[in-house]
């Protein structure tokens, strides 16, 4: 049986885990998501022209 040492331990690293996943990783990953994204459809127009009727 977990002693109630562990229990505050395992609540301790888990609330440290959350904190980081929600002011470090979440933000990190949309920055790279959203610079991806613009990133590809830069490249894309960049080879395949800006989007519209032909002329």
């Amino acid at each position: 049986m977990p002693s109630a040492d562990d229990a505050s331990q395992r609540v301790r690293k888990e609330t440290r885990l959350f904190y980081f996943l929600i002011v470090v990783l979440f933000p990190a990953l949309s920055v790279v998501i959203v610079g991806g994204y613009g990133f590809i459809v830069w490249f894309l127009q960049m080879l395949l022209g800006p989007p519209g009727p032909p002329h």
